[in-house]
């Protein structure tokens, strides 16, 4: 789950971490009120979407008098921000964040993320704030500093002096540091975050560190102890297919390929889509339907899988542990009756209950193309979307 960059520096707030005085608006006339609200000016006036880049897309702006924010507010608002992060569909922007500006000397980067290679919470630093951290990671990897955090003992002191000194910053600077980075540590922690991304870091002229923009990730898993992080969620921001998928416990997420994907596990859901593409088609999406799917819930992600008017065909690859190939026979075949089926459908079932699943298959009359193994099934889909 992801929130929006205003959202984000209130709960930065909460935790104590500085950031630049703002408000949300929802037209010209109110962004104006706001600026006059909040300082004599100048102001920045930032699009509210879910992607990165909105500067170069023309979503960050300053304003030097009040009029002048109304103004821009009025051209940002309804206008589709395209950036790397969109895609050529771009985002309509229903929101705008008008902040105070400041006086940036020195702009770094400050993020922290679970490093899976050593499972622990990893605080990443850099002296190229502003710039996409992959192409610092890519072009200058010496630049970027790491601290792994020990979850028993937690963000030390002596490492975020340690990451300050990294980054240039002495004297009182150093103390300041210190705090703000045990601040984030304990957001990290305290909202069950996936990423805490601070880009960039600003020391400012009159020398304070301010967080000039923020993005979180949270654990889907955790958010319900999380109400009011919940409430963030913007379904607005999120692809529609996804979120109807999330209302019935299944994971799927779009992709730009012409053949759908329906299968139990993530590791085989990756894998199908692998075997796809190594087949030489392009798989439409991922979608795990669970280990205790239901046919209810099957007949759901076929529906979900078919909204999308790219696919041209579907494969169905079950490995039949804790879900029975008889349950997923029935739904699919319960599915191809209820939306009509009218592309290729090639299904692989193996594990448990697998001969009464194809029995069943065999018995309904649909046209379900049969397949023995992964390579098989993706060759067939592959053939069979080739020559619709």
């Amino acid at each position: 789950m992801n929130i929006h960059e205003y959202q984000a520096k209130a709960i930065l707030r909460e935790f104590g971490v500085p950031v630049p005085d703002g408000h949300v608006c929802y037209n010209g006339a109110s962004a104006r009120e706001w600026a006059k609200r909040l300082s004599e000016g100048p102001w920045v006036v930032k699009a509210q979407i879910h992607a990165g880049g909105r500067g170069k897309g023309g979503g960050v702006k300053l304003a030097r008098t009040a009029d002048e924010v109304r103004n821009t507010a009025r051209d940002m608002l309804g206008m589709i921000l395209r950036t790397h992060q969109t895609g050529p569909e771009g985002k309509v922007v229903t929101r705008v964040l008008v902040e105070n500006g400041c006086n940036i000397g020195t702009e770094l980067y400050i993020s922290l993320l679970v490093d899976r290679a050593t499972s622990k919470v990893t605080v990443m630093a850099s002296t190229e704030g502003g710039m996409d951290i992959e192409e610092v990671a890519a072009k200058t990897p010496e630049k970027i500093f790491r601290e792994a955090i020990a979850p028993l003992v937690g963000l030390t002191p002596f490492q975020c002096r340690n990451l300050a000194f990294s980054l240039g910053l002495t004297g009182k600077l150093t103390n300041k540091a210190v705090k703000l980075l045990q601040g984030l540590y304990e957001t990290f922690i305290g909202c069950d975050c996936s990423l805490l991304e601070i880009n960039p870091l600003v020391v400012t002229k009159e020398g304070d560190l301010l967080c000039l923009d923020a993005k979180f990730g949270f654990d889907d898993n955790a958010v319900f102890r999380h109400p009011k992080i919940g409430d963030m969620r913007d379904y607005d921001e999120e692809d529609p297919n996804e979120v109807e998928a999330s209302q019935h416990d299944l994971s799927y997420v779009s992709l730009a390929g012409n053949i759908g994907c329906l299968v139990n596990g993530a590791g085989l859901a990756m894998a199908t889509m692998d075997i796809i593409k190594h087949s030489g088609g392009n798989p439409a999406n991922f979608l795990d339907v669970g280990g205790g799917a239901t046919i209810e819930r099957v007949t759901e992600a076929f529906k979900i899988i078919l909204s999308d008017k790219n696919v041209k065909g579907i494969l169905v690859n079950i490995f039949g542990g804790i879900m029975k190939c008889d349950v997923i026979a029935t739904g699919v075949i319960e599915a191809a009756k209820q939306v009509s089926l009218k592309v290729p459908l090639v299904v692989r079932l193996e594990g448990t209950n697998v001969d009464k699943g194809k029995e069943i298959l065999s018995a309904s009359g649909l046209n379900i193309i049969a397949a023995d193994g992964m390579a098989d099934a993706a060759n067939k889909i592959v053939q069979a979307v080739a020559a619709a």
